[in-house]
């Protein structure tokens, strides 16, 4: 049987393959994805489905998550997907978390260009229907942020790759072994020029010696979703609280950011001990996603730990409130982190292969633009 022949493969559905499979195709090349699963059961449509640009380190990669939120968009022009404008508050509700947002401000003058800026707590209220009004102090408003539903964004991007670009996907299919110009499936030999390996948490099936010594390990987090809000209730902006501050990166080397930290350490161990922080977005049809906790292991039990949800819930009531709080869902998730301050990790084993890994949680907000990177 005659090989089939590409540019370019890409060997992984999730939304980094997705990403430099539509980067691909866009520079003209003739492009086939290969996922092992008959749909992109993952991280990828296990997270918040927030584009969450403020978050991320101040500089390239914020720019980066920028131009990833412009091919969001483009996509969400194209084919209708759900995908909201919605913005975002980080809510203080103590002076020390305050005295972050406004170190943070001073620090990301690229933020402030896009229309980041400290707003009061009553523009706060007025604004996102769900901020908890007692003992708020001030807000971070933040218009970059984009809300997808990832149960259906990811599908969707398949199908738009497929439709607008020809690209063969080819769910169901597992990649054996990559030998170029050939690369072994499921689905019998392909021939291609180049192939991008973007495997997410099965990281040990192509090239493990690459991630042998990587530094690479797995988060797992648990997360929650209730159901329909009542009478088509909108959450607006998608809000977090102090917690969140000591996550993401966009905070880091803060002076007010080490005052928070010790306080936070005293009053929530447990929070701390289990790396809580929480974050609030909505889906299509009105569910609320709730979350979430992160723990680093190489290996990881697959039992959710109810306490850790009970906590997460409690300070979710902290800074938010909703019409319906009742949980429909809990899940948890799994994806490779770097925890060493990188923010991915892109190798090449050997000529014409490129490994793609390691962007954490950070997948839907960085991917489009990591992969124009990469591919160009």
């Amino acid at each position: 049987m005659t090989a089939k022949r590409v540019d370019t493969a890409v060997v992984g559905g999730g939304i980094v393959g997705l990403a430099h499979a539509l980067a691909a195709a866009r520079r003209g090349d003739r492009v086939v994805l290969f996922e092992r699963d008959t749909f992109a059961a993952g991280a990828s449509i296990r997270n918040f489905g927030m584009v969450w640009a403020v978050g991320q380190q101040r500089g390239a990669v914020y720019e980066r998550a920028l131009r990833s939120r412009e091919v969001w968009l483009e996509i969400a022009a194209k084919t209708g997907l759900w995908a909201v404008e919605a913005g975002s508050f980080h809510l203080a509700h103590h002076e020390d978390e305050a005295a972050v947002l406004e170190e943070f401000l001073e620090a990301a003058p690229a933020a402030r260009d896009r229309g980041a800026r400290m707003v009061t707590a009553r523009e706060a209220v007025a604004r996102g229907p769900a901020v908890r009004a007692e003992g708020l102090r001030a807000a971070l408003w933040s218009p970059t942020e984009v809300n997808v539903d990832p149960r259906g964004a990811i599908p969707a991007v398949a199908a738009h790759l497929a439709e607008e670009y020809g690209v063969e996907v080819r769910f169901g299919t597992t990649v054996r072994g990559v030998d170029l110009p050939e690369v072994s499936t499921t689905d019998g030999v392909w021939r291609a020029d180049r192939v991008f390996v973007c495997s997410g948490n099965d990281f040990a099936t192509l090239y493990p010696e690459v991630f042998a010594g990587s530094g690479l390990v797995r988060c797992k987090l648990q997360m929650m979703r209730t159901g329909v809000q009542p009478g088509g209730w909108q959450l607006g902006p998608m809000l977090c609280g102090g917690l969140t501050l000591l996550h993401y990166a966009a905070f880091d080397g803060l002076d007010a950011r080490q005052r928070l930290a010790e306080r936070l350490d005293a009053e929530l161990p447990f929070e701390r001990e289990h790396g809580i922080h929480v974050l609030l977005s909505q889906t299509a049809d009105g569910r609320l996603t709730v979350g979430d906790s992160h723990a680093y292991a190489m290996t990881h039990d697959p039992f959710q730990d109810e306490s850790v949800n009970e906590a997460v819930l409690r300070c979710l009531a902290r800074f938010a409130e909703v019409p319906s709080a009742a949980v429909t869902e809990r899940w948890e998730g799994y994806y490779p982190s770097l925890r060493d301050g990188r923010t991915e990790l892109v190798v090449t084993p050997e000529p014409g292969v490129t490994v793609v890994n390691g962007v954490g949680g950070a997948g839907m907000t960085l991917s489009f633009g990591l992969a124009e990177e990469v591919v160009g």
